[in-house]
């Protein structure tokens, strides 16, 4: 079992201001919390860098990934080092993960920029259902839609500054090894978590 903080932005995301090595070092320092998908802004060209410095540590790993933007809101894929072609449809976002053997993620369904009711018709491998930048109640009502949907539900900080860093992440039934990770998301192998105790955390789809 392991621990991973599912969003994050580093400062190649222009609203972020967490160097890569202080990613680092926060996941170095953390106790449990030692996988971090990093997920910038439209862009990968910090995740060659950060996988690099996290090279050095054993028991650290960072999962290559991307938040893209389309038009009908924004959509998470771990596991890969680069862009999806464009057009950055959600069909072709979703397709692009698909034949790459990646994950697919409705990131914040219920936020600003989110997917919102089209999640349903997306194609998506898992929902965002705990996102440390949501409020409470778009946080329940995208609990409610992966259950209905009958999809994994995962968790992400959506950290752009250290303080937000691993508010919550998601516990998953695997090894630190990105194609494994990526496989306990698709089986539902999650449960995402707040890590503050007296936060009300999702149960599992």
């Amino acid at each position: 079992m392991i621990h991973a903080d599912l969003h994050v932005h580093t400062t190649f995301s222009s609203d972020s201001t967490i160097q890569p090595k202080q990613l680092i070092e926060q996941l170095n320092a953390h106790t449990h919390v030692k996988a971090a998908a990093v997920t910038d802004h439209d862009t990968v060209r910090g995740l060659e860098a950060v996988c690099k410095l996290a090279s050095a540590y054993s028991d650290i790993l960072i999962i290559p990934g991307v938040e893209i933007s389309t038009p009908e809101g924004d959509i998470l894929i771990l596991g890969t080092m680069e862009l999806p072609p464009k057009p950055w449809t959600v069909r072709n976002v979703v397709d692009y993960a698909r034949k790459g053997d990646y994950v697919s993620i409705a990131a914040h369904p219920y936020r600003e920029y989110g997917l919102g009711e089209l999640t349903r018709s997306s194609g998506v491998d898992a929902i965002e259902v705990l996102n440390g930048g949501s409020p409470q109640q778009a946080n329940k009502h995208a609990q409610t839609l992966a259950h209905e949907m009958r999809l994994p539900g995962v968790a992400g900080s959506d950290a752009h500054s250290l303080q937000e860093l691993f508010s919550v992440y998601t516990e998953l039934q695997s090894n630190l090894d990105v194609a494994e990770i990526i496989a306990a998301i698709k089986k539902g192998r999650v449960k995402p978590v707040a890590a503050n105790t007296s936060a009300e955390s999702p149960a599992r789809p």
